[in-house]
């Protein structure tokens, strides 16, 4: 897939606010300083479009960014929120559950994982909720460019293999390097070829 136009559309503070049309929406999601808006950029070609910070955990709202005018790359905000009230962390973990457990247009959910740490509990328990709440997702590795050529796979591996102890099957997983523009086609045939099989139902 090419990417040829790509646009902040709006953000929400909730489900109901999200944009009313029947695009396609993928959505992207992990822990704070995971490399979330990097990715999306690298994925995007577009070096401004998904707001890099130093803070993590900026993204507070349902963000939407309409691709080649046909689908919606749906930045929704991390989890775990440690420097968080306990009220804001209720608050968000309803807004990312309501959007994701209602949103009809939602395709898949893509779950940021930091390849250089090992399994984390948060993470773990995140991908086990999308599983029981049978809700499509895959697997994205970020940062590979932080760890030795040789290490990046296998690190991989071992993370899958943890999940493999609780799963029957596993899901899709993507290596990715926003740094080095790693994974990108992947990524993006990925969606495309979902888009694909969208139309051929319709």
């Amino acid at each position: 897939m090419e990417i040829k136009y790509s646009e902040f559309t709006l953000s929400a503070p909730n489900v109901n606010m999200c944009p009313a049309d029947m695009r396609p929406e993928y959505a992207f999601i992990g822990r704070s300083n995971v490399g979330k808006s990097s990715l999306i950029n690298m994925l995007c070609n577009h070096k401004g479009l998904a707001k890099t910070s130093a803070t993590p955990g900026k993204t507070l709202l349902i963000n939407h960014f309409i691709i080649n005018k046909e689908w919606y790359l749906v930045d929704l905000p991390g989890y775990g929120f440690a420097k968080r009230s306990k009220t804001e962390r209720q608050k968000l973990e309803n807004m990312i559950r309501g959007y994701i457990l209602q949103r009809q247009q939602l395709c898949n959910v893509f779950v940021l994982i930091d390849i250089r740490h090992d399994p984390q509990a948060i993470d773990v328990e995140f991908i086990d909720w999308l599983g029981e709440s049978s809700i499509p997702f895959c697997i994205v590795f970020t940062k590979a460019d932080k760890l030795a050529p040789t290490k990046v796979k296998p690190a991989a591996e071992a993370w899958m293999k943890h999940l493999e102890e609780r799963w029957e099957e596993l899901p899709p997983y993507f290596i990715t390097s926003a740094e080095k523009k790693l994974g990108r086609d992947e990524v993006l045939n990925y969606i495309e070829q979902i888009n694909k099989s969208l139309k051929e139902e319709s």
